[in-house]
């Protein structure tokens, strides 16, 4: 559905984006990482077709960016979703629907849609931020667009309706929607998108699913053991080279020694109450690879 082919872009001295080459599929969430300045924005107006390469390809379902047949396949929503306080949410809805041609009785349907029926008639002078970004996220959803475009869209969202949000992104995925999306809350992507994409100072520095960034960067697993009533001592004794919280002891080790540390503590059932395994979450890995390309850089 979005192909980008050792994409380039330079504004004067400084290049934004530096030999890009990606491919999103029908139906995949693909989350796009980056800190301020990675070139997250850029990529996405590129897309758009708002602004041109200096160098490389982008094909929208094989057609150009900013083409008739692209925008129509195309949806976007901004971080920042700004629309007139004095209309009412159904009011704007109408309006958008008119200027893509579509049928002004699906705003009702639109709205309840994001959860803003009972708001429809709301003047969205009243609405929260969340709320606005409820309507931003409706007119992205007109005309059943085959590509999204989602910067920061759970900016101001509740966790409730972040919840809600990602739910209407898996159904749209089941559609076959392809989904691009840039989101700094890194712990609400880790279940609800098929493969991050990282970018620094404008070059792809790693992508995959969840599991195979944590291969990559093979951090080290938490275990938290819970000692049984009145056995922390005989616990700490056995298990020497652990860090103790107060409430239990924390033992660390590679990916690969994870058996060999849960056969450790099965060796000790009877002074364990209870243990939870932490692997690396995403912004564990997001962090590592970063600081791994800076350094290298820097070199």
């Amino acid at each position: 559905m979005l192909t980008l082919s050792h994409l380039t872009k330079t504004y004067g001295t400084h290049r934004v984006l530096e030999d890009v080459s990606l491919d999103i599929s029908a139906g995949e969430r693909v989350a796009l990482l980056g800190h301020n300045g990675a070139g997250k924005s850029t990529l996405m107006k590129l897309v758009l077709g708002l602004i041109h390469p200096d160098g490389g390809n982008i094909a929208v379902a094989g057609h150009a960016p900013g083409s008739p047949v692209a925008r129509a396949l195309t949806a976007y929503l901004p971080e920042n979703a700004a629309f007139h306080p004095a209309l009412t949410g159904g009011e704007q809805m109408r309006y958008y629907l008119r200027l893509r041609g579509q049928p002004v009785r699906q705003a009702d349907e639109l709205l309840a849609k994001v959860g803003l029926g009972e708001a429809a008639s709301r003047r969205i002078g009243t609405y929260s931020k969340g709320m606005r970004q409820r309507v931003g996220l409706a007119q992205a959803l007109i005309g059943g667009p085959q590509l999204m475009i989602l910067d920061e869209p759970t900016s101001g969202l509740d966790p409730v309706s972040r919840r809600e949000f990602y739910t209407l992104l898996d159904q749209l995925s089941v559609q076959g929607t392809a989904i691009l999306l840039s989101s700094h809350a890194l712990s609400e992507l880790e279940a609800r998108t098929d493969r991050m994409v990282i970018l620094s100072q404008g070059r792809k520095v790693a992508q995959g699913t969840l599991a195979e960034l944590r291969a990559r960067a093979a951090l080290p697993l938490s275990i938290h053991v819970t000692p049984a009533q009145g056995q922390a001592r005989a616990l700490r004794a056995a298990f020497p080279d652990a860090a103790d919280s107060g409430r239990g002891l924390t033992l660390t080790c590679r990916p690969s020694g994870k058996l060999a540390a849960l056969e450790r503590i099965a060796a000790q059932r009877p002074l364990i109450a209870d243990f939870d395994v932490q692997a690396a979450t995403l912004d564990d890995l997001y962090a590592h690879i970063s600081n791994s390309t800076d350094r290298k850089g820097a070199a």
